[in-house]
C-alpha cells in the first residue's frame, strides 16, 4: 500500500538527517554545538513552540524523565482503546517508559543531586475524553512527533559528547532505536486504519517525499549543510 511505505519515510528521514548531520560536522572537524530541539511552527497548540536544550547528560535525563512522564500517562488512556494492538502498545510503553523514568531519576539523585525534571510544556492534547476512533488516531497522530523529539534528543547527546557515564550512552542509544521503530509502527497503524499518513501539528499531512499539498514543501535550514526535518524540527 503506498501510503505505509511513504509515510515511514517521515520517520526514516528523521534519524537519516539528523546522522548525516553529525557525521558532516566530525568530518569538517568540529562537533556539533548544545541545541535546542523542537516544533518551531508558530500559533500552534499542544507545546509546538516547547524548546528543548541538550548540552550534557544532566540535561538530557532532566528534559528525558518529564518527556516519558507525559508519554505514559497518555499512553495510559490507551486502556480504553477499541483495538489490541492499540492497547497492547500502550501497556508497552507504560511499562517499559515508567521503568526508563525511575532509571534516570536515579541516576539524576546518584549523580546529579539536587537536578529535578525539567519543567515541561506538553506536546500532547487532552485524550481523556476521546474514544473510539478518535483516541487512537489522535494518540497516534501526537505520539509520533513525540517518539520524534526523544530520538532527536538522544542522537544529540551521543553525537554531542557530553556523556559522562557509558550507561547513559546505552541508553540514549536504546531510546533512540526503540522510539525510531515505534515510530514505524505508528505510522502503519495510521496507514492501515485511518488511510493517512502523520500530520504535522497545524499543518498539513506529510506521506513522504514529493507529497506535500499543493506542492508546499517546507524550506530548508538558511545553514549550509544543516538537515531539516518536517515541520521545521531542526536537527541543530
Amino acid at each position: 500500500m503506498k501510503r505505509t511505505g511513504t509515510a515511514a519515510l517521515a520517520a526514516a528521514a528523521v534519524l537519516t538527517a539528523i546522522t548525516a548531520g553529525g557525521a558532516a560536522l566530525a568530518a569538517a572537524g568540529r562537533a556539533p554545538e548544545p541545541v535546542a530541539v523542537g516544533w518551531q511552527q508558530a500559533g500552534c497548540p499542544m507545546g509546538s513552540m516547547q524548546r528543548i536544550v541538550v548540552s550534557d547528560e544532566a540535561a538530557y535525563l532532566a528534559e528525558m524523565v518529564a518527556h516519558h512522564q507525559e508519554a505514559v500517562a497518555a499512553a495510559g488512556q490507551l486502556r480504553r482503546s477499541p483495538r489490541a494492538e492499540m492497547r497492547a502498545l500502550g501497556a508497552s510503553i507504560v511499562k517499559t517508559q515508567s521503568a526508563e523514568i525511575a532509571t534516570m531519576k536515579s541516576w539524576l539523585a546518584t549523580w546529579y543531586p539536587g537536578r529535578k525534571a525539567a519543567p515541561y510544556r506538553p506536546m500532547m492534547r487532552d485524550l481523556s475524553k476521546l474514544s473510539g476512533d478518535a483516541l487512537d488516531e489522535a494518540f497516534l497522530q501526537d505520539m509520533i512527533p513525540h517518539h520524534m523529539i526523544a530520538v532527536m534528543m538522544s542522537q544529540q547527546l551521543l553525537m554531542h559528547g557530553g556523556i559522562q557515564h557509558e550507561e547513559v550512552a546505552e541508553f540514549a542509544g536504546a531510546v533512540r532505536d526503540s522510539q525510531h521503530a515505534e515510530m514505524f509502527r505508528m505510522q502503519r497503524y495510521l496507514a492501515d486504519w485511518f488511510g493517512s499518513g502523520w500530520r504535522m501539528p497545524c499543518g498539513p499531512s506529510w506521506d513522504g517525499p514529493g507529497n506535500w499539498p499543493g506542492g508546499s514543501a517546507p524550506s530548508p535550514s538558511p545553514q549550509p549543510g544543516s538537515p531539516w526535518m518536517p515541520g521545521g524540527m531542526m536537527g541543530w
